[in-house]
């Protein structure tokens, strides 16, 4: 036992005895400063400055004079208007960070939520042209009607604002012709391919409100519409700025649009116009106008038996016709379709190609399109209208119903149609740029 005992405790003295002593007190501070203090060099502690971003927060939408009112007060100016409108307009916006809702202020203030984002949209647009127009220019818009002008060219560009804002001075526009100016803005570069296209000044806001108006005479002059055609011309005269926009409305006004280069330069006279639909433009109509639709391929049969009379009677605007039908169509008041009182229909046509001469692309040429004709004018009078008529006119063939021209009718000997053919209609696309195509057809 003695033995074991004397054993172990050698052992264990030989193990204490090599034991690496401990590290001295001061070598051990001297390593957990190196780690924990770092060099004290300028630029050490220039770049741990530069790390720290204080936080910032958003420009207030208020303008410095009302920041010190409180929810109360900012809803009184509201209330009465106090102040120019463009001032006291961020105030809805203000209103809003704190809770309010668009029928909530409706109900406090008695500004309708569509006026309240009217005034927001209207001091936005013109915050953008102030560093673009003379202090003369913006202050025209200090006045209480100036939202309903600035919100119409909302769609713009800064610099087409800014432009389109000195013609609306210059020609004392209101909301709804401000409204027709900045559609023909932001429309004319896509209607490159289209007839007097290249005679207009696309950076004029004028030009393009008169070639607007330009083709507009074009489509009424295809219906037929001689007198509305030239007041629209008038007017396209009297906006146009440049020299050749006003030479080619006026030749056209003179009837000599024939005659204009003598190299055959300018195309010929589109009598129908071509018009694309676009999503949701039937929801956005104020004025609508509801067709009997046919097939092409009844041939006459069915066009002869449609409905000539349908309206809208009653508050509600309930369609009612003259006999029952089973397909209909609802169009956009357009031009041609609204002077339809009576014996308007729509035919649809399954290929492009099957009703026109197409010499656009192979895609247009398959699509459906729907032919509206006026069955109160069947006599094929004049050489450069189109008609609607079976096989090609005679009504011998199996083809179904066509669209002629006039000459070409009259060559084979053709007096009556079926109608005279005033809009051809395309469907909604959604690549589609909102731009008609005359040129597509012959």
């Amino acid at each position: 036992m003695a033995m074991l005992s004397t054993s172990f405790l050698a052992a264990d003295h030989h193990l204490r005895r090599h034991k690496p002593p401990p590290p001295p007190s001061h070598a051990k501070s001297t390593s957990i400063s190196a780690i924990i203090i770092p060099s004290s060099s300028s630029a050490s502690r220039s770049q741990q400055q530069q790390l720290y971003q204080p936080y910032r927060p958003p420009p207030s939408p208020v303008p410095p004079k009302y920041r010190s009112l409180d929810t109360s007060a900012r809803l009184d100016i509201l209330s009465n208007r106090l102040g120019l409108w463009f001032e006291y307009a961020p105030l809805v916006t203000s209103l809003y960070q704190e809770g309010f809702i668009s029928t909530t202020l409706e109900e406090i203030t008695g500004i309708p939520s569509i006026e309240q984002n009217r005034l927001l949209v209207a001091s936005q647009v013109r915050d953008s042209i102030v560093e673009c127009c003379d202090s003369d220019t913006v202050s025209f818009f200090d006045t209480p009607g100036s939202p309903d002008i600035l919100y119409e060219i909302r769609i713009l560009s800064t610099p087409q604002r800014a432009s389109s804002a000195e013609f609306i001075i210059k020609n004392g526009f209101d909301g709804r012709r401000a409204g027709e100016l900045a559609k023909s803005m932001k429309d004319f570069p896509r209607r490159y391919a289209e007839r007097g296209w290249e005679s207009f000044d696309g950076n004029l806001p004028g030009d393009c409100l008169g070639f607007m108006y330009y083709r507009q005479a074009q489509e009424h002059k295809s219906a037929s519409l001689l007198e509305l055609s030239r007041v629209t011309l008038e007017k396209a005269l009297e906006v146009s700025e440049s020299a050749p926009a006003k030479q080619r409305v006026s030749v056209e006004l003179e009837g000599k649009a024939g005659e204009e280069g003598g190299d055959g330069a300018v195309a010929e006279v589109v009598k129908v116009p071509v018009v694309r639909m676009s999503v949701g433009e039937v929801s956005q109509s104020t004025t609508v106008a509801v067709l009997p639709v046919c097939k092409a391929e009844g041939k006459g049969v069915e066009v002869e038996e449609a409905p000539w009379e349908s309206g809208m009677l009653g508050d509600f605007g309930v369609v009612e016709a003259e006999k029952g039908w089973n397909r209909w169509v609802v169009l956009p008041g357009w031009e041609p379709v609204a002077i339809l009182k009576r014996g308007g229909v729509a035919v649809a046509f399954k290929r492009a190609g099957d009703a026109l001469q197409w010499r656009g692309r192979r895609r247009d040429e398959e699509e459906q399109i729907l032919v509206v004709a006026d069955r109160g004018r069947r006599e094929v009078a004049l050489d450069d209208a189109y008609y609607l008529v079976v096989s090609g006119g005679n009504g011998s063939g199996e083809e179904g119903l066509r669209v002629e021209r006039g000459l070409k009718l009259k060559e084979i000997g053709v007096g009556d149609s079926l109608g005279t053919v005033v809009l051809i209609v395309r469907p909604p696309r959604d690549d589609y740029e909102d731009q008609s195509a005359p040129q597509d057809w012959d």
